[in-house]
Order: C-alpha cells, then sequence, then structure tokens
C-alpha cells in the first residue's frame, strides 16, 4: 500500500506544483499593490481551482503521453514524465480517473468563485479558458503539444493566464500592469519548455508526438529558445516604459549572467 501510495504521488509530479503557487500569488501582490485589499477567502478558492487544474494536467499528461513516455529512452529528472506508467507502477486508468476527478474539483471551484463568492464576471471565463488550454495540451482530440503549440499554450496558461486570474479575483477588474509584469515570465517559460523538450524529441518523433522542437529540429530549435531568452530582457526598457515599476525590472538584471551562461552552452551545442 505505502509503494502504490507514493507511485501515486510521483505520478502527479507535486513539485511543479510551486509555479502555481508562486504565480497565483504574484497576481495577488500586483493587486495588493494596486490598491486592492487582499481577500483571503476568495484567495483560498482561487489557489484550489489553480491546482487542481494544474494537477489534472499532470495526470492527463501521464495517460496521453504514455506511448511517448514507453518511447522515451533518454528522460531526465523534468521531462519523460514521472516514469511510473512506463515502469508498471500503476495502471493508466488511474492517470485517467484521476485527471477527470480533478477536473471536476477544478470546475466546482470556479462554479464557488463566481456565483457564491461572486469574485467577478470574467472569473469563470478566465479559469474555463486556462481548463481548456490545460486538458488539451494532451489530450485528443485536439492534443496542442503534438500540433507545434504545446509550447505556446503552456506560456500562456502558467505564467500569464495564472497571475492575471489572481490578480483579477482580488482586485475585481483587468489592467495593464499584471500584463506588463508577466511578459519576461512568458518568455522564460517558453525557453524552459523548450529546453525539456530536447532530450524527449527522439520519443516524441516515435509515436508522432510533433512537439515544436520536433518539428523544427535540433538546431533551429536551439534558436528560437534562444531568441526567448533574449527578448525576456530585451523587453524591459520597454515594458517600464509601458507602466513597469522600474525596480521589478531591475530584479531581473542579476540573472542574466545565466542567460548569457545558457545561450553559450546553445550556442555550442549541448
Amino acid at each position: 500500500m505505502r509503494s502504490t501510495l507514493w507511485a501515486f504521488i510521483r505520478l502527479g509530479r507535486p513539485h511543479f506544483l510551486a509555479g502555481g503557487f508562486l504565480l497565483h500569488a504574484l497576481g495577488a501582490c500586483i493587486a495588493w499593490f494596486s490598491g486592492a485589499p487582499v481577500n483571503i477567502t476568495v484567495y483560498v478558492w482561487t489557489q484550489l481551482a489553480i491546482s487542481a487544474t494544474q494537477l489534472m494536467t499532470h495526470f492527463a499528461n501521464e495517460y496521453f503521453d504514455l506511448a511517448a513516455d514507453r518511447a522515451n529512452l533518454t528522460a531526465t529528472a523534468w521531462s519523460g514524465g514521472s516514469r511510473v506508467l512506463p515502469a508498471a507502477e500503476l495502471p493508466p486508468r488511474v492517470a485517467l480517473i484521476a485527471s477527470l476527478v480533478l477536473m471536476a474539483s477544478a470546475l466546482c471551484a470556479a462554479l464557488v468563485l463566481a456565483l457564491v463568492v461572486q469574485a467577478g464576471v470574467l472569473t469563470l471565463p478566465l479559469l474555463l479558458l486556462a481548463l481548456a488550454l490545460a486538458w488539451f495540451y494532451s489530450a485528443p482530440p485536439v492534443r496542442l503539444h503534438s500540433r507545434g503549440w504545446g509550447e505556446l499554450s503552456a506560456s500562456l496558461v502558467v505564467p500569464c493566464l495564472t497571475p492575471l486570474v489572481g490578480y483579477y479575483t482580488q482586485a475585481g477588474r483587468l489592467s495593464t500592469l499584471p500584463v506588463l509584469a508577466v511578459v519576461p515570465l512568458a518568455c522564460l517559460q517558453f525557453a524552459m519548455l523548450m529546453a525539456i523538450n530536447f532530450p524527449d524529441a527522439a520519443g516524441d518523433a516515435a509515436v508522432g508526438k510533433r512537439t515544436l522542437v520536433v518539428r523544427l529540429g535540433a538546431r533551429s530549435g536551439a534558436v528560437v529558445r534562444a531568441a526567448a531568452i533574449a527578448l525576456a530582457y530585451l523587453s524591459l526598457p520597454l515594458l517600464v516604459a509601458l507602466g513597469l515599476p522600474s525596480l521589478v525590472a531591475l530584479a531581473l538584471l542579476p540573472l542574466i549572467p545565466l542567460a548569457l551562461w545558457q545561450l553559450w552552452r546553445t550556442a555550442r551545442g549541448d
């Protein structure tokens, strides 16, 4: 029983949940910075909706990407899935059932926010958009990640929609400030997704999972990834001119040496 429970926990890849907590907190903090008081009830229900959506995505990916994960001989700690299903530690239907239960949970939390807590008229549409993009990232018939749109859709859901939902549910309105704040994050998320798709490329191509890396090839994919990293920093002067606080932009500057190091490694073929 203990080994089964541990396999189920690993199947959900909970270490990725930290991003959902941090990005939701970012949106709420921007709302607070803009003068909106933080509503704890709204915050908790929003976090439930976000985390349920994120976990749904993890379990759904494990189920729908099983063929690709089995074909993947170069999985890493961050790519290639949890390896629980390819190792037959749990039957695949466990992942499917868990994803459907979590989808229902996310829908319930979204409905509570919209109808009971009344967090704003756009709360339900925003959460439903995130839920749909998250589900169809790997689920048929859309399978965004197999059409070359997976990296872009995940970059929209995770670093963009999550803070925007956090901001909107607290402030009750939309504004340009959270949009400006998430632009560098979206670029870096896109670069990260490109990076973790490189070691999966051979297995993905073998089963017809045509990610952007598979479609572009290693050399062009590396160039696109480098451009995304560069854009995250080159966009900062324009974002500040449009209203992003200069201190926020300055906080990203200490990471430039790490970005340059990654670009150098990419250029030499790593």
